[in-house]
């Protein structure tokens, strides 16, 4: 068997990745599909839409680098955390379009709960913050709002589960409906202490525990793909959200390694170990992907908009036809003219948690030009991801000394090194960008012995880049202090 396939699931794409034993890529194969928008700051997929995407670019990816489902020695799967999604048992059929994490309708619940004084009940149990980002208040909505569904639920007809859930149940043809427990610790209803569903806030949530997925370990073998699908009766040995995922690719396995993944949003993930910690900065305490069987954590800071800034300035304002022509605009000036770009699409994550807040830009004149705004949103990305690394150095009190980094927008080295400079500390690029499904790959293959140890992947790695900070110290901290007013500006527009 020469390879492991990683099935990664996200937000605009499913993407199958092949790997061999030194970690490379053997072959991709990548399928874009449909986002949609019912109302302003409502998100949706079709689940059928992810599926087919999925498991089409999973059979593509065999037929490219022509291997045969017998070659394959595991599947590990990777996906968009918190994204929620209700199907019929029976038949197996969603009974309405998945709730993306991007999603804000419940934005107006989450503050009554808070008003209610059930925050510190979530923030203790499950290490998350009341915020409509998660699962919960999205399942919630489904039963509330589906004809019948509230009925059927009570009647253990229906099945909840993130992304990961949906797909291997479809994998197995309904024989499996579980979760490992990195995307169970998304959903704002598992208890991360004890490590199970907590039966509180499923009550809370009027939320039936029937409908709930066994919670299994993000590297173990749970069962064979249905030999129809055209993979063989390989198994499912890896799971992760893929943030965690992301963390176990950069072989973040150690207390103080911290990464930050620049996708559709950026996330900062700190490894604090076996010990919970609970913020008191409002970062979010989340399970850790581990290899060793046992509850391991995570503090991370989440941006909802990361990349996607970029596609923003391609799809909707034109000024690149490519996303990877934005470095080059960007260049085109020596800095962002006193521009700062804001961009709060779906409201502001950590620190702040904002889901009010609003997208600006600020500081045009008459000589901004578009490379102008194109530096400021790359600025932008780096600028958010700073206030997150304050507030987790702030957190834990450890001296962070690199900053591991990955995901699509880490290809652009004038964003990395501004936020070298920005830090004061070095940024690592590894040679191979795609982590997540990388973290995957390494859960799955270790769990059927592809690969024997941690110890056995580190010895393959490729040689890594180092953006080491250069810039003036005065002139970054001048350009924090803009950054920080024009978000205070941002914050609360949408309720104006």
């Amino acid at each position: 068997m020469n390879y492991v396939l990683s099935l990664d699931q996200g937000t605009t794409s499913s993407r199958a990745i092949l790997f061999d034993h030194n970690g490379r890529i053997a072959g991709v194969a990548q399928n874009e599909f449909r986002q949609i928008y019912p109302r302003s700051g409502w998100v949706e997929h079709d689940p059928m839409d992810i599926l087919t995407s999925q498991m089409s670019a999973a059979v593509e990816v065999l037929t490219r680098a022509g291997a045969r489902p017998r070659d394959l020695a595991a599947i590990g799967i990777t996906n968009q955390r918190e994204t929620t999604i209700v199907w019929d048992r029976t038949t197996g059929k969603p009974i309405h379009n998945a709730i993306v994490w991007q999603d804000r309708r419940t934005a107006d619940h989450c503050r009554q709960l808070a008003e209610a004084g059930l925050e510190d009940s979530v923030r203790s149990r499950t290490g998350l913050l009341l915020d409509p980002y998660f699962s919960a208040t999205k399942v919630a909505w489904i039963l509330d709002n589906v004809d019948g569904a509230r009925e059927r639920a009570q009647q253990g007809k229906l099945a909840f589960g993130t992304v990961d859930s949906w797909l291997i149940w479809n994998l197995t043809s309904g024989k499996h409906h579980v979760t490992d427990y990195t995307n169970a610790s998304r959903t704002m209803l598992f208890n991360i202490r004890e490590g199970h569903w907590d039966t509180e806030l499923l009550e809370r949530f009027h939320i039936p525990i029937s409908m709930m997925p066994e919670v299994v370990w993000s590297s173990q073998r749970i069962g064979e793909v249905t030999t129809s699908l055209g993979l063989g009766a390989t198994p499912i040995a890896g799971i992760a959200g893929d943030q965690q995922a992301a963390l176990f690719g950069q072989l973040c396995v150690d207390l103080g390694d911290s990464k930050n993944t620049y996708g559709t949003g950026c996330f900062l993930l700190e490894n604090i170990g076996t010990q919970f910690l609970q913020s008191k900065h409002r970062l979010i305490t989340t399970l850790a992907a581990s290899s060793r069987q046992q509850l391991e954590y995570a503090l991370e800071g989440s941006i909802f908009i990361g990349g996607a800034v970029v596609q923003w300035l391609r799809d909707n304002l034109r000024l690149v036809w490519n996303s990877s022509d934005i470095e080059t605009l960007a260049a085109s000036v020596p800095d962002s003219g006193g521009v700062v770009f804001v961009p709060a699409f779906a409201g502001l994550g950590a620190p702040h948690w904002d889901p009010h807040a609003s997208g600006l830009i600020i500081g045009i004149h008459r000589g901004t030009t578009a490379g102008h705004i194109a530096r400021a949103a790359l600025e932008s990305i780096a600028f958010q991801v700073g206030d997150v690394f304050d507030a987790m150095q702030s957190e834990t009190g450890n001296s962070i000394s690199e900053l591991r980094v990955d995901g699509g927008a880490a290809a652009n080295d004038l964003m990395l090194q501004f936020q070298a400079d920005l830090l004061g500390i070095p940024v690592v690029r590894p040679a191979m960008l795609e982590t997540t499904a990388l973290g995957a790959a390494y859960l799955a293959g270790l769990a059927v012995g592809f690969w024997g140890s941690v110890a056995d992947i580190q010895s393959h790695r490729a040689q890594e880049t180092r953006f080491t900070p250069r810039s003036d110290r005065s002139a970054i901290a001048a350009g924090r202090k803009r950054w920080h007013n024009a978000v205070e500006r941002s914050k609360g527009w949408a309720n104006l």
